[in-house]
Parts: C-alpha cells; sequence; structure tokens
C-alpha cells in the first residue's frame, strides 16, 4: 500500500483555478480612474465653455462654416433672445454679456485648477439654467439633448462632488492635489 502525501486533485481544474485567482476589482474602482476621470471631465468642460465663447467672436470662423454654431456676436445676441422670450429687448446685451463672461470664467479657472469644486458646482447651475432655457424657449428638447447639455450639467456637479479633484489649486488642507 502506498500512502500519498499530496492534496487529492479537484474533479474541475477550472473551478481550482478560479478559486486561486485573487479577486480584481473593476478599474472604475480605482482611485487612479476617479482621479483621471475628474482631470478630463475637468478640462472638457473648460473646453467647451471657451470653445463657445471663441464661437460667438467669431474665433471658429465665420457664419455658415462647418461646426459653427453662432460666428458672430450678434447671431449669439439674437440667440440669447431666442432662448430668454420673457426678457425685454434691452435686456437681452446685458445677459449675453453675462453668459459670455461666466463662461469665460468658468472656462479660466478650471483650466487653472482654481477652486475646481466650487467652478465646478457654478458649471453646473449654470449649465442646468441654459438647459432649462433652451428647454422651455418653445424651441423643443431636441437642442439640449442633441448638444448634451444636461449632461454637462450633471458631470459639472459630479465633479463638484468628486472624491478625486486633480491638480486643484487648493485641495483640502491648504495642499496642492496631485495624482493618488
Amino acid at each position: 500500500m502506498t500512502i500519498s502525501h499530496s492534496a487529492p486533485r479537484p474533479a474541475d481544474p477550472a473551478a481550482a483555478f478560479a478559486a486561486r485567482r485573487l479577486p480584481l476589482a473593476p478599474p472604475w474602482a480605482s482611485p487612479r480612474f476617479a482621479w483621471a476621470s475628474a482631470l478630463l471631465l475637468r478640462l472638457g468642460l473648460a473646453a467647451a465653455f471657451l470653445s463657445a465663447v471663441a464661437d460667438r467672436f467669431g474665433l471658429w470662423g465665420p457664419p455658415g462654416t462647418g461646426n459653427v454654431a453662432w460666428g458672430e456676436w450678434g447671431r449669439f445676441v439674437a440667440y440669447t433672445g431666442a432662448i430668454n422670450p420673457w426678457a425685454p429687448a434691452w435686456m437681452v446685451p446685458a445677459l449675453a454679456w453675462s453668459a459670455t463672461a461666466l463662461e469665460t470664467a468658468l472656462g479660466v479657472g478650471l483650466l487653472a485648477g482654481v477652486r475646481t469644486r466650487a467652478l465646478a458646482f457654478a458649471s453646473g447651475v449654470l449649465l442646468l439654467a441654459f438647459a432649462l432655457a433652451m428647454t422651455f424657449s418653445g424651441r423643443g428638447v431636441e437642442a439640449v439633448l442633441s448638444y448634451s447639455v444636461y449632461t454637462a450639467a450633471g458631470g459639472a456637479l459630479l465633479l463638484a462632488a468628486a472624491p478625486a479633484v486633480p491638480y486643484s489649486a487648493l485641495a483640502p488642507g491648504g495642499q496642492r492635489a496631485g495624482t493618488p
């Protein structure tokens, strides 16, 4: 009689392999993934704001050029009046300048990483206001959905609440945030 000192072999080798394998977390559960996602969202929001401002001053080309929404200031002011039908005519240029100043400040601030959470929250509120104005101005919901304005608003608000705010000028405790 022979005595074997080895463990009995499992009937299913695949089950044995699965039992020995270390459980892997999904990539989206990684702190680096959260950091990179927040950075991408922050830079994407900044680029979207600054691109819209560039468009209304004709920096992307004149009206009628491909992928140009306004191409000049006058067309943007007219659009501002169209999505704010409640506003008297004298107020429309002020609304257009206010929106442009806010978008410029938010875009530059997000790009620089200054007070990222506060600017992300302000961006979300501004984008939500734009989305609601576009939706209820009589122009319908198609444009606001095609331009993903509700998605951008949600993303901005999510960035304000993100656990990782990359390269924010002032992280909690006054320290500069970097990579995890």
